[in-house]
């Protein structure tokens, strides 16, 4: 660094192997504004306070939904002799806050709000240089163009819109004796927090898409947002779906979703009201899976009618979970009749067992399916985080919190449905007040303030079994029989006698357009499985499953099963396995596992590795069953480790 310091104080650029790409391309582009790097400190160029309030007026969207992640963001980093910083597109400061001493010592260099940090006026620096970039930014130390910059370390990425335009900068600064490698990662996921949170408040009212290369990234900071308008048209992206689909921000208001995804308009929208709500495979035009999941506007076209009997009833989504097991037809008839009734529910089975699904289910069948469902984990949740997220806050109630307090989950229900998810776990302290809301139907936010009048219906839920945890003393004995106004137990996937029609029922949602079915070795073993994961566990081995067919294939055979469940069930103990299981059947399926790994192995002429890809497992677990197979085993390749 000072070889290219030196190179610079003379006028030239230094390669980007000194410096690295990024900072040299700055360094070219603030010399060719005739900045120099020795230059006097500018502390005057701040806008006007008449200026400053217009700014924040035209930015109080971004401003309003970034102080909460900017509040989160400090608190990672308070103590350490840093601020969090939020710029506009033009690089003026809109919002700080950090360590006193650390703000007093960049408030001389000008770094706080109403000064523009801009490329042009402030030399290479994080801000600046990520508008210019439009991307994520690292300056450190000398890297600062200008030499009364060089005490800074600052990590800074930028703020896009759903149309792909900047909107402004988030960054960190410190002192460069504080330097944290970690430090551009928060940055980074602040930022797309903020623009999901924008995400959704533009697009609140259109159809929009979840996309992510797995299921379970649904839902999380990663995952992809399309916003689609009634013609099909994409309406706005964020960052991850750009990536994802590979498009440019002037593709946005202009390509149809149809040009980049395998499903056109109409398709989404008929699969819309078939998915309801669940995670399906899709694929972009450019051969990338994805998986997909649709949340419909209130503009949403309607799908295309089909002809339906007269004598058949419309379906809810209460009718939609009777796949035909008595013990769920029961469970599902009991729901229906304290549906909208002032009567708590709580739902008890295993992890899995499709407890969120059929609290969501209750409240899209009843009367208020157009209020909010609000759904809360309680495991999730860090216990000094729970009272803080039910009940809301006022503005300053504890260190951290946001200026403008928070109204709670409680009262975000209002109107709707509150779900409380794994209620065992809640802690003590906070069950009686959970208790005394529940029976005053009101909510007093912490740090004081005005009671607020809530109207709710309560559907709680819980893998533990609650009456245990009542008389072990882990739970109120008082909130159990309030929450126990109706309790269903839901049963364990291994349990039900609908299977078959489960496994059929998924692969439609899954590929809608193809008449997918199971390798009958295949079904047999699924058949014979506990499944510990229960639904959960087998929707996203079939989702799984789609994923990996090639084209044209409709059978789902072992090749197309994830690894650690190929092992689990070929390790099954056929007489334990199952008790009452047909012995002749479980030899058969055995029989005909040790045939597809026979035939894999001879079709790769010996190669251990090659025969394991297409048969889907690790080249141990092909090795295992081999030894465990009666019959003679084939030779290995050249270059074959030994079958042991």
């Amino acid at each position: 660094m000072d070889r290219a310091r030196k190179m610079l104080d003379r006028g030239e650029i230094p390669p980007a192997t000194l410096v690295g790409a990024t900072v040299s391309r700055s360094w070219e582009r603030c010399l060719g504004a005739g900045l120099v790097p020795f230059g006097r400190l500018n502390t005057e160029d701040r806008i006007s306070t008449s200026r400053l309030k217009e700014t924040l007026e035209r930015r109080r969207e971004l401003l309003t939904r970034a102080r909460p992640v900017m509040d989160y963001l400090y608190a990672q980093v308070r103590g350490s002799g840093s601020m969090v910083v939020l710029a506009d597109e033009q690089g003026v400061l809109i919002e700080a806050l950090g360590d006193a001493d650390f703000v007093e010592r960049a408030s001389r260099v000008a770094l706080k709000p109403g000064a523009s940090w801009h490329e042009t006026s402030r030399g290479t620096n994080a801000i600046g240089t990520a508008i210019v970039e439009g991307t994520a930014v690292l300056v450190h130390g000398a890297e600062h163009f200008l030499e009364h910059n060089r005490f800074l370390t600052c990590a800074a990425a930028p703020v896009t819109g759903s149309d792909g335009r900047i909107l402004g900068v988030i960054d960190v600064s410190g002192h460069h004796r504080v330097r944290h490698p970690h430090t551009s990662g928060l940055v980074s996921a602040a930022s797309h927090m903020i623009e999901n949170r924008l995400f959704e408040l533009h697009h609140e009212s259109q159809m929009r898409l979840r996309l992510h290369p797995q299921a379970e990234g649904i839902g999380t900071l990663a995952e992809g947002l399309v916003a689609l308008a009634e013609d099909g048209r994409i309406a706005g992206a964020n960052h991850a779906a750009r990536v994802l689909l590979d498009l440019r921000a002037e593709d946005i208001g202009r390509k149809a979703i149809g040009s980049v995804l395998s499903f056109d308009m109409p398709s989404l929208c008929d699969l819309a009201h078939r998915q309801n709500g669940r995670v399906a495979p899709t694929m972009t035009r450019a051969g990338r899976p994805l998986c997909l999941r649709i949340e419909p506007g209130s503009r949403i076209a309607p799908a295309r009618r089909r002809e339906t009997p007269r004598e058949l009833p419309l379906r809810d989504a209460l009718a939609d979970l009777d796949t035909g097991d008595e013990t769920m037809k029961l469970v599902i008839e009991r729901a229906r009749k304290v549906a909208g009734k002032p009567i708590p529910i709580l739902l008890q089975g295993e992890s899995g067992a499709g407890k969120e699904r059929v609290s969501a289910a209750i409240h899209a069948s009843g009367p208020r399916k157009n209020a909010p469902f609000i759904a809360v984990n309680c495991a999730a949740l860090p216990e000094h985080l729970i009272e803080s997220e039910l009940f809301g806050y006022a503005p300053g109630a504890f260190t951290g919190a946001r200026r403008e307090g928070s109204p709670g989950r409680i009262r975000e229900a209002n109107g709707g449905t509150l779900f409380l998810d794994e209620i065992g776990d809640m802690p003590l302290s906070l069950q009686s007040r959970l208790l005394r809301v529940l029976q005053e139907r009101e909510v007093v936010p912490l740090g004081g303030g005005k009671p607020a009048k809530v109207d709710f219906a309560l559907i709680a839920a819980s893998h533990k079994p609650l009456k245990a945890e009542v008389e072990a003393g882990r739970f109120r004995s008082d909130l159990y029989y309030r929450l126990n106004g109706l309790t269903l137990k839901l049963p364990a996937l291994r349990a039900r006698t609908d299977f078959a029609a489960i496994v059929a029922r998924m692969l439609v949602a899954f590929e809608p357009d193809k008449s997918l079915m199971l390798a009958p070795d295949v079904a047999a073993a699924f058949a014979r499985y506990r499944w510990p994961g229960n639904l959960r566990q087998l929707s996203n081995a079939l989702l799984f499953a789609c994923a990996v067919l090639d084209p044209g294939e409709v059978m789902i055979g072992w090749r197309h099963l994830p690894d650690d469940l190929i092992e689990d069930l070929q390790d099954l103990d056929a007489p334990a396995a199952s008790e009452g299981c047909d012995s002749s059947v479980a030899a058969s399926l055995r029989a005909s596992s040790d045939s597809i790994i026979e035939r894999a192995v001879h079709a790769s002429e010996g190669n251990m590795s090659e025969a394991a890809r297409r048969l889907g497992i690790s080249r141990n677990t092909l090795y295992r069953r081999l030894k465990a197979c009666p019959r003679p085993r084939p030779k290995t390749r050249p270059g074959e480790p030994p079958l042991q």
